[in-house]
C-alpha cells in the first residue's frame, strides 16, 4: 500500500482498493497504521462527486530515509533519500582504487555519516543503507568474481563489514540492477511493463524490470549483457569467455584502442608525463568521449565502434525479453549517450525480431551519473516497506488483481 500511495502522489482509501483488490476493511486497518506510525498523513479532501468527498492519504516523505552507496573502481558516489525516494542529499568520492577492502569499508563508513549529518537527518529515521557494486555478487560472499581493477575485493564480506562499521542494516545488490530499480522510482517509467537500464561505466550491464519488479535471476545476477557473446572468436574476456560485449565495447577496449593511436592519444590528453596515479578507465574514457565531441575522427569513430557492439547485445536482450522500453545509463553513458543512442535505436529498428508487433522507446536517463545509487537507496525502502516486491515473488492473489503489482506491494 505504500508503494501505490508512493507511485499516486496522494490518493484516497477507494483508490487503494482499486488498485490493489483489498478489502475496505483491510485498507482501513493498514492506512490507520500507517498514519499511527507517521508513514502516511491524511492531506485535505478530493473534490465531490455527489456524495462525501473523499480523504486523500499521501507519504510523510520525511519520516524515514535510506542511504544509498554506489561503489567502484572509478569513484563512490552516496545518496540520503527520504521515503519517497527523493534525493536529499548526494555526494561523490574518490574511487576504491587499489586500496585493502577494510580502509575503504573504514571511509565509507566516514562518509555515510557525514552525509547524513550535513542533511541535518535524524540517524533514528534511517532505515538502513543500500550498497551496490560491480557484478557478479553472491548472497553467501558478496563480490565472488570481481573485474580486474577490483580483484582484491574478491570473497571479502562487503555487507556485513559495512553494517559493522555503520551499524545499519545492509542490502546488496548489482549496480546495473540497481540503476534499472533508480530510473523507475525515479518516476520516468511509469505504464511500462517490461522495461531494462542497459549500464555502462567502467563495465557493461543491465537491470531487468518485469511488471515493476526487479527480476534477479537464480543467483541475483541477471541481466549481465556484458558478458554475452557478440563475437565468437573475438578476444579474450577477464571472466574466461570470448568475444563477450564489455571486452569489445566497454569503456577499457575504448580506452587502450584510444592510447594505442598516438594521434588520438595527444587530442584526448591520454599522453604528457606519467601522472603517480593513472586516471581511471572511466575518467580516460571520458576523455575520449570529449574529444570526439570536439570533432576528432579517430575518436568518433572508437565510439561508434563500441556503440554497434553495444548495440547488438542491445537486440539480444530486448528480443529475449521483449522489452517496451529500454534506457541508456550509467556514468559513461551520461557523457557519450548522445553518440551511443542513434546507434542502438537504428539497430532495433532494423533487426528487433518483434519489431512488426511494436516499438521499442529507448531513451538516455536523466539520472545516468547517480542511478545506481539512487536505486541502492530505494532496494533499502523496499526491502523494510514494501516486502513483497522482490524478484518477481509476487502472491498469487495480489498479481491476479493488480496488472502492476509494484504499485500493491505489501505494507
Amino acid at each position: 500500500m505504500l508503494d501505490v500511495i508512493r507511485a499516486a502522489g496522494t490518493i484516497s482509501r477507494v483508490g487503494i482498493i482499486e488498485a490493489t483488490g483489498f478489502t475496505g476493511a483491510t485498507i482501513s486497518t493498514v492506512v490507520r497504521g500507517l498514519i499511527d506510525d507517521g508513514l502516511v498523513l491524511e492531506t485535505g479532501r478530493a473534490e465531490s462527486t455527489g456524495g462525501k468527498p473523499r480523504v486523500l492519504l499521501q507519504l510523510n516523505r520525511p519520516a524515514r530515509f535510506a542511504v544509498g552507496v554506489h561503489l567502484d573502481h572509478s569513484g563512490l558516489t552516496y545518496v540520503l533519500t527520504d521515503l519517497s525516494g527523493a534525493v536529499v542529499a548526494r555526494m561523490t568520492r574518490a574511487g576504491v582504487g587499489a586500496e585493502d577492502p577494510p580502509l575503504v569499508v573504514g571511509r565509507m563508513a566516514r562518509e555515510v555519516d557525514a552525509l547524513v549529518d550535513g542533511a541535518g537527518v535524524d540517524r533514528s529515521r534511517v532505515l538502513g543503507l543500500g550498497l551496490v557494486a560491480p557484478g557478479p555478487l553472491t548472497a553467501a560472499s558478496g563480490m565472488r568474481l570481481t573485474p580486474p581493477p577490483m580483484r582484491h575485493w574478491e570473497d571479502y564480506p562487503l555487507d556485513r563489514a559495512l553494517r559493522e562499521a555503520t551499524g545499519m542494516p545492509v542490502v546488496l545488490d548489482n549496480d546495473a540492477t540497481a540503476a534499472a530499480l533508480g530510473e523507475y522510482w525515479s518516476g520516468s517509467i511509469q505504464d511500462t511493463s517490461t522495461f531494462a537500464a542497459l549500464y555502462m561505466c567502467t563495465g557493461i550491464g543491465s537491470g531487468l524490470l518485469v511488471n515493476g519488479l526487479t527480476y534477479h535471476g537464480a543467483s541475483g545476477n541477471a541481466g549481465e549483457i556484458g558478458h554475452i557473446c557478440v563475437d565468437a572468436d573475438g578476444p579474450e574476456c577477464w571472466c574466461g569467455a570470448r568475444g563477450c560485449t564489455e571486452v569489445l565495447a566497454g569503456p577499457a577496449s575504448v580506452v587502450a584502442a584510444a592510447r594505442a593511436d598516438p594521434a588520438l592519444a595527444r587530442s584526448a590528453g591520454l599522453t604528457g608525463e606519467r601522472k603517480r596515479v593513472r586516471p581511471t578507465v572511466a575518467a580516460e574514457f571520458a576523455s575520449v568521449a570529449r574529444a570526439a565531441r570536439r570533432g576528432d575522427p579517430a575518436a568518433r569513430a572508437l565510439l561508434e565502434r563500441s556503440a554497434r557492439y553495444l548495440a547488438v547485445a542491445a537486440r539480444t536482450l530486448v528480443t529475449i525479453m521483449d522489452l517496451e522500453l529500454l534506457v541508456l545509463t550509467g556514468a559513461s553513458l551520461a557523457i557519450a549517450g548522445s553518440t551511443y543512442l542513434p546507434v542502438v535505436r537504428a539497430e532495433l529498428d532494423r533487426a528487433f525480431f518483434a519489431r512488426g508487433t511494436h516499438a521499442v522507446d529507448v531513451r538516455l536517463s536523466k539520472s545516468a551519473a547517480t542511478a545506481p545509487a539512487i536505486g541502492a537507496a530505494t532496494m533499502v525502502l523496499q526491502t523494510e516497506l514494501v516486502p513483497l516486491n522482490q524478484g518477481l515473488r509476487v502472491p498469487a492473489n495480489l498479481a491476479a488483481s493488480d496488472p502492476h503489482p509494484a504499485r500493491a506491494g505489501g505494507a
